[in-house]
């Protein structure tokens, strides 16, 4: 069976966190697909087309990696990429709540997708893409919690 996964966020920036959920998802799964998304109930820092680029430019090293962008319901977007399982990341208890109700609600829309839920190693637990944005905004040095590439393209946002 190909078990493809789908990893959706909205990866503004995406960081250290995401990608130890990418690299070890991608030991997991045939294929893991990282969603990103539009999310319009946000005011995103990165275009999506940016947010997407950063993606890929730090994720060739995993050969069944694939980024893309979608703005559509999650379970459609899984669909339409042939995903069977939604993947999600839970850095505390905190986000259990939320994210099982999404769960549910996925479950619900559509039964044949399953959700897997992945904790950070203990270095990421605390990363948060707000976080780092807030951090970077106020000349904060942020290069331990994202990827050299996302750094540098976080000082120019802020020069």
């Amino acid at each position: 069976m190909n078990i493809i996964a789908i990893y959706p966020g909205t990866f503004d920036p995406i960081t250290n966190g995401h990608l130890d959920i990418i690299s070890r998802a991608s030991k997991l799964y045939d294929e893991v697909i990282v969603a990103v998304a539009v999310n319009r109930g946000k005011t995103p820092l990165f275009t999506l087309d940016e947010r997407v680029e950063l993606a890929r430019l730090v994720t060739p090293e995993y050969s069944n990696v694939r980024v893309i962008g979608f703005d559509n319901l999650l379970v459609d977007c899984a669909q339409e990429q042939g995903a069977n399982v939604i993947l999600r990341g839970l850095r505390a208890v905190s986000d259990f709540e939320y994210e099982f109700q999404l769960a549910g609600m996925n479950r619900r829309l559509a039964p044949q997708l399953e959700t897997m839920f992945l904790t950070p190693a203990e270095q990421y637990e605390f990363i948060s893409s707000t976080m780092i944005r807030e951090i970077a905004m106020l000349k904060g040095d942020v290069a331990c919690f994202v990827p050299k590439k996302v750094h540098q393209r976080l000082i120019e946002k802020f020069k």
